[in-house]
């Protein structure tokens, strides 16, 4: 998903490794290694390190093997599009509501949750929005309402075993607008409430901006050109970004 889709940065850091800029790699493995669980580089530390290693990465990727023990199992990226236009409309309402199960030990994904959502206040998308999200009328039109899609939400997290206390799992967004913003003031509006899990997260931006000493204005873009990583996917488009 990505907007969040920088959070499998160890699995895609091969591709820009013989241009990262040396002096500071320190920060950055120590910012990847504060969103990785306990014990990532067992079994998938060594397809890493070979990767990197043939692009001149190797001495580098030494002290990469031990990292601090680590606090979540699954990360669950997350990215939102919505109901927009310009000026603004409001309030705005989300209408593509897509999440990644991301394997913190082997960055692979597990799971898919998407679902488009029927905006209620505004309807009608307009051709700005359309044009932005590449989401049409008829892809909305139809589809669960927003309380219906968190219900689906909170079944498919259960199936995947992420209520489970034992296993520590935490959603992922590019920038705060997903879980401070957009969820909780249409869930205000509408009256329903908001899902304990829903209420901490793993801004990307931050941790990027820690790593590299400077803020990605242009959230993805600006992270994937600084890394010198090649852009998958539409942007802005929930589940192809």
């Amino acid at each position: 998903v990505s907007d969040a889709s920088g959070c499998s940065m160890i699995a895609r850091l091969h591709t820009g490794a013989a241009r990262f800029p040396q002096n500071l790699l320190p920060r950055a493995r120590q910012a990847v290694c504060s969103l990785l669980p306990a014990g990532v580089l067992k079994g998938y530390g060594s397809i890493v390190s070979r990767k990197l290693a043939s692009h001149g990465f190797g001495a580098s990727m030494a002290a990469m093997s031990s990292f601090p023990p680590q606090r979540y199992h699954y990360f669950l990226v997350l990215d939102f599009e919505a109901t927009c236009d310009k000026p603004q409309i409001h309030p705005q309402e989300i209408i593509e509501f897509p999440i990644l199960k991301l394997n913190g030990r082997t960055m692979e994904i597990e799971s898919t949750f998407h679902m488009y959502v029927q905006p209620v206040v505004h309807p009608q998308l307009t051709p700005f929005c359309t044009e932005l999200t590449g989401i049409i009328q008829g892809m909305v039109d139809g589809q669960p309402s927003l309380q219906q899609v968190l219900e689906r939400v909170d079944e498919w997290m259960a199936k995947e075993g992420l209520l489970d206390p034992s296993v520590k799992s935490i959603f992922v967004t590019c920038g705060d607008w997903d879980l401070k913003v957009m969820l909780p003031g249409q869930c205000q509006y509408l009256g329903l409430p908001v899902a304990d899990y829903f209420k901490q997260w793993i801004n990307l931006k931050k941790a990027y901006s820690f790593a590299m000493g400077s803020w990605p204005k242009n959230g993805l873009l600006d992270m994937n050109k600084g890394l010198n990583l090649q852009h998958i996917g539409r942007p802005h488009s929930g589940i192809g970004e």
